[in-house]
């Protein structure tokens, strides 16, 4: 597991890259305006959180394990989710556009955060949710013969892998730190919240990502794939037997 240092100098080494060339024309077609724009418009708000209940959350944890640097880290980690949505917001004033400034998504998900002060609870949302802008964002690639836009959505697939592995090695750290019977439970609530969030971000997106080529079953074999690269990987490690390894062919 990546200390918080360790994670401070990666955002800060990437806010440096400049992966996205703005001089390219948004050469977007109405047709693809129709089918996206109303996931991107969607995405973008998202995007934008100041991110005040996370940094809240993270601070109450990072002075329950003495770790200052988790804040930092977190507030670079929201720092470059608004790098995001200020780059989808620059492509929707291209494209003459609006920026919407409420979707029932986005309204619902801020209501919980409200509600949320657990960096456990924290953790697991923003995987479950990254990892479904991963399919998003490359859905939204596919959809568009928009160079401009393929390369924003490039630079956001770059930032989210690592995000996705920041927030994984914290809620695994987290998990770790449970009883035995504490992990028992936390096991099927985790499973459930990764599903059940899934389908939400699906109907919520549908024509997008059929747009980009996915079928609903296509979409739930990747998260199924992606749930088992996190939370599963988190919650049930594999455990070897180390005398019945075989080397060689």
């Amino acid at each position: 597991m990546h200390t918080s240092s360790y994670w401070i100098t990666h955002f800060k080494a990437n806010a440096l890259q400049k992966r996205i060339n703005w001089n390219q024309p948004a050469n977007i077609t109405a047709n693809e305006i129709d089918t996206i724009l109303k996931s991107l418009q969607a995405w973008q708000l998202g995007e934008t959180s100041e991110g005040k209940q996370l940094i809240a959350a993270a601070e109450k944890y990072a002075d329950k394990t003495q770790d200052a640097d988790y804040v930092y880290c977190t507030k670079l980690f929201i720092k470059e989710e608004q790098k995001h949505g200020n780059n989808l917001g620059l492509y929707l004033d291209r494209i003459g556009q609006p920026r919407i400034k409420q979707n029932w998504g986005d309204t619902l998900f801020r209501k919980a955060r409200h509600l949320n002060t657990s960096m456990e609870s924290w953790t697991l949302a923003v995987i479950v949710v990254e990892s479904a802008a991963q399919i998003f964002y490359q859905s939204l690639k596919d959809a568009t013969g928009c160079f401009l836009l393929k390369g924003i959505c490039t630079d956001i697939l770059i930032d989210e892998a690592r995000h996705i592995a920041f927030q994984t090695e914290r809620l695994t750290a987290i998990f770790e730190n449970k009883s035995a019977f504490s992990k028992s439970w936390r096991k099927m609530v985790y499973k459930y919240f990764f599903y059940a969030t899934s389908l939400m971000v699906w109907f919520a997106h549908s024509k997008l990502f059929k747009a980009g080529g996915n079928t609903f079953q296509d979409y739930m074999r990747k998260m199924d794939y992606k749930h088992a690269k996190t939370v599963k990987a988190i919650t049930c490690p594999v455990k070897y037997d180390t005398n019945a390894i075989s080397f060689g062919i």
